[in-house]
């Protein structure tokens, strides 16, 4: 009976020691993942890597991962010589096969959000363009709101207003603000100088290969952008 007790406080310290040394391992292995993530795409301010699954050291032994979660701060992308900060991104990578180095790997999907403030939209905006939430529409449909005023030199004056937008993404890269009116609109020439000023469209560069955006959605406290990918490179 005590070489059975004696078996069984060694077989708890050992594995003890197994979910230290993993849990060791795992801590270690976010770090790099982070300051890798953090360097890459967008110059991110901050980095939080999540690796899950159990035992890590099994996964890495196999040099396949579960999943792995991944939210960058302060991203910073660029699209049409302009640049558009992103509040938040968070990505979702799932059976993700790593490379013989372990400097990478690729995720056979990857899922995300990317979360804009409409400080952001408003600073890519043209100069005296506002974007503000806009509430819904009767059918539940969010908008979002534009206000500016558009020197229209031809007329010798200058034209505000506020209007309603619609959002929507183009070619899997391409954000899309729309308005539904134009203040001005029944003067003649003046709706398409002004659309030139308040519409919105950025193509955001450097996504990864095989990364589309797949909708957009405007909530009270900003814009969400989703996106979808399969076989992501993951080594940056």
């Amino acid at each position: 009976m005590r070489i059975v007790r004696t078996m069984l406080i060694l077989l708890l310290i050992v594995g003890g020691l197994f979910v230290a040394a993993d849990r060791l391992a795992v801590n270690y292995a976010e770090g790099k993942l982070a300051d890798r993530a953090r360097t890459a795409r967008g110059g991110a301010e901050d980095a939080e890597v999540t690796i899950n699954g159990f035992p890590f050291l099994t996964q890495l032994a196999d040099r396949e991962l579960e999943s792995v979660d991944i939210t960058l701060n302060g991203v910073t992308a660029s699209g049409e010589g302009q640049t558009l900060q992103v509040n938040e991104f968070d990505v979702k990578a799932r059976d993700i096969t790593l490379n013989d180095s372990y400097s990478g790997g690729v995720a056979a999907k990857a899922t995300g959000t990317a979360y804009l403030t409409y400080e952001a939209l408003t600073e890519a905006a043209a100069e005296g363009v506002s974007i503000a939430y806009g509430g819904e529409t009767a059918e539940g449909e969010p908008k979002v709101q534009v206000t500016g005023q558009v020197q229209v030199p031809f007329l010798g004056r200058t034209i505000e207003g506020t209007t309603t937008s619609a959002l929507s993404v183009e070619n899997g890269d391409t954000i899309k603000l729309y308005a539904e009116s134009v203040p001005g609109q029944e003067i003649p020439g003046v709706e398409g100088f002004i659309r030139e000023r308040i519409d919105y469209t950025r193509q955001i560069n450097g996504l990864p290969p095989g990364v589309e955006l797949t909708g957009i959605e405007a909530t009270p406290d900003g814009v969400e952008v989703n996106f979808t990918g399969e076989q992501i490179d993951l080594a940056g």
